[in-house]
């Protein structure tokens, strides 16, 4: 409906240029047919007098009066002279009139016949001001024509704004959402208006990432299962190996020939490898996340604004602007840092959340702090060990990764990720170093 009346618009606009464009150029000077009978008339009510007449210069006698208004006391609409039939000039009512008949044909001037007793004595040269109107015509249809192309400029400017925000900034909103789903991010939901062109589409990216995190923790629920295997495995394996080994050192202390001695050897040998092999098999999985690059560079910490307003996906925030500085961080890295934060506070304070950033010592530190009481203080010390969550996560759904691979994070970036209980709930403090410092 809005691209319609736009459409509507700017047709409209077009045929009213058009219009003003057509008009004024079949617009041509016209002249009074009432007004100029009525000049030849008071001429011919008056030729006796004219031709006494000495000074043709108007305007400087009671005869000059006459010939100059009309019986209202008016002036006369139209400039004009009046000559004799031998072209001498009786009178003029201003200079720079055609006083010629050459000259007033060659000015399309209007030329009537004076006529005394049905004879012809004379003749006015009624002024054509068709260049002055041509002029005051083009002005007005250029006045017009900028009025109607600063209309226009608007309506195109306005409607590019809405483009922008209908094409454009959705997708500009996908950019962003793809490369938090490229980084595993998988917690902030995409804003989407459903009455926008692209709603149902961002809907169904919105979905997928829900569908993926639900991928997401069902591979947690299936690491953790696999520890729990392993390490049930690893005691049942560990049993009946501690039995072997046991038998072995008996055997070996009843042994009397050196060749037995040996064989028992290599069976507490191979034993004691077992047992390391299995052992192993308890910290495999650590090594899994160390696959995650980090790729620091300088960065501008403006940039940071940004990332904690991405991350704000509820809106809750007062972000404050970041001290001007250049600072060492992984951009990719940094965002999901503020987003893993952002998601754990909603998740379990889901209150507003205060931010602060300062600049000190070779460092730009960014503190966070929500309203919600905070968590024991003894778990603080492990809350950031992989597959650790605190004791008021009840119902709510997670893996306990997302402190873990942030404080990977700011380690491989030489930052630092701090936690404690603030005056009014869990603070975090995000410290980035500062580019001159590296």
């Amino acid at each position: 409906m809005k691209k319609r009346r736009f459409v509507f618009a700017i047709l409209l606009i077009f045929l009213l240029e058009a219009a003003v464009v057509f008009m004024e150029g079949r617009e041509e000077a016209s002249q009074d047919a009432v007004a100029v009978n009525k000049i030849v008339k008071i001429v011919e009510n008056n030729w006796e007098s004219l031709k006494g007449h000495s000074d043709s210069s108007g305007f400087v006698s009671d005869f000059d009066y006459v010939l100059n208004r009309n019986h209202n006391g008016d002036l006369e609409p139209f400039d004009y002279v009046v000559i004799d039939d031998k072209g001498k000039v009786l009178f003029k009512t201003r200079d720079r009139l055609s006083e010629t008949i050459s000259q007033a044909v060659s000015h399309r001037d209007t030329i009537l016949d004076v006529e005394q007793s049905g004879a012809a004595v004379g003749k006015v040269m009624i002024y054509n001001s068709w260049e002055e109107n041509l002029v005051t015509r083009k002005r007005r249809a250029i006045l017009c024509l900028l009025l109607l192309l600063l209309i226009q400029a608007v309506c195109l400017a306005g409607y590019a704004a809405c483009l922008y925000g209908t094409l454009v900034k959705p997708f500009r909103k996908l950019e962003g959402f793809a490369e938090r789903i490229a980084g595993g991010n998988l917690d902030i939901p995409l804003e989407m208006d459903r009455q926008n062109l692209f709603g149902a589409f961002t809907e169904s990216f919105d979905i997928m990432r829900t569908e993926l995190k639900k991928a997401r923790l069902a591979e947690a629920e299936a690491n953790a299962e696999k520890k729990e295997l392993v390490a049930k495995l690893s005691h049942d394996i560990k049993t009946p190996v501690a039995s072997i080994k046991a038998a072995s050192e008996v055997g070996f202390a009843l042994a009397e020939s050196e060749r037995m001695r040996e064989n028992y050897t290599q069976i507490i040998q191979k034993a004691d490898q077992i047992n390391s092999l299995v052992t192993n098999l308890f910290t495999a999985t650590l090594e899994e996340l160390q696959e995650l690059t980090v790729m620091p560079g300088d960065m501008e910490s403006s940039e940071i604004k940004m990332l904690l307003e991405n991350a704000d996906y509820l809106h809750q925030a007062e972000i404050p602007d970041i001290p001007p500085c250049l600072v060492w961080a992984d951009r990719l890295r940094l965002q999901q840092v503020f987003d893993n934060i952002f998601a754990n506070s909603y998740k379990y304070a889901d209150t507003a959340i205060q931010v602060q950033a300062e600049k000190s010592g070779g460092w730009l530190t960014v503190e966070l702090e929500d309203a919600g009481g905070g968590m024991p203080k003894e778990e603080i010390f492990f809350i950031k060990e992989k597959f650790r969550r605190g004791s008021n996560a009840g119902a709510v759904d997670g893996a306990g990764l997302g402190l873990f691979i942030s404080d990977y994070f700011m380690e491989a970036m030489k930052g630092t990720l701090t936690l404690e209980n603030g005056e009014q709930g869990l603070k975090v403090r995000v410290s980035v170093p500062l580019s001159g410092g590296m």
